[in-house]
């Protein structure tokens, strides 16, 4: 009996030492000044958001079925050519002044298209700035010209977006592209 009350003694002797032990570690993290394992000050901030997928409205210029419908026209166009077509749309072009070489970036920065066919396209719209551009890879370029591409924005895209239609101009414009791409 006077065995279970040594030990009984003990184990609460243990057990208190354990909690005032646990008690002033968590004072001293409470009170100590951390310092900071890495300096993310030095790291340059990309001026582009992080990619949602093929169809990225930052600008909300589409309703959720349109961008639907978008994605599925683009995902499908992609699964039977390879050739990667992603939709942007943003409030600003912050730091850039150019939308063509906004677009033109951040296709680089996403890695739009395959490495080594260099055949992606970025179509970049930002409502706000009232501009529109279309950014294609070297590969790409070799049979969609800026040419054919100004003719689409200026011909298709542009006189849908002044009645208002921003999905319209897109989709129709999409699908000159397509056409232009074979």
């Amino acid at each position: 009996m006077q065995n279970i009350r040594i030990a009984s003694k003990l184990l609460l002797l243990f057990l208190a030492l354990n909690v005032f032990s646990y008690k002033a570690a968590a004072q001293e993290t409470e009170t100590g000044n951390p310092t900071p394992e890495y300096d993310f000050s030095e790291i340059e901030k990309s001026p582009f958001p992080e990619p949602i997928g093929i169809i990225n409205d930052y600008g909300q210029v589409f309703t959720e079925s349109q961008r639907s419908e978008l994605y599925t026209l683009l995902y499908d166009y992609e699964s039977e050519t390879n050739r990667q077509i992603v939709v942007v749309t943003i409030e600003r072009l912050t730091p850039y002044d150019n939308i063509q070489e906004y677009g033109t970036d951040l296709g680089q920065a996403w890695g739009v298209g395959s490495t080594d066919r260099n055949n992606g396209m970025v179509i970049i719209i930002c409502k706000p700035c009232r501009q529109i551009g279309i950014a294609t890879g070297s590969g790409t370029r070799e049979v969609l010209t800026d040419r054919i591409c100004n003719e689409i924005i200026t011909n298709t895209i542009v006189p849908e977006f002044k009645n208002g239609n921003f999905y319209d101009g897109i989709k129709i414009g999409l699908n000159e592209l397509i056409t232009n791409w074979e």
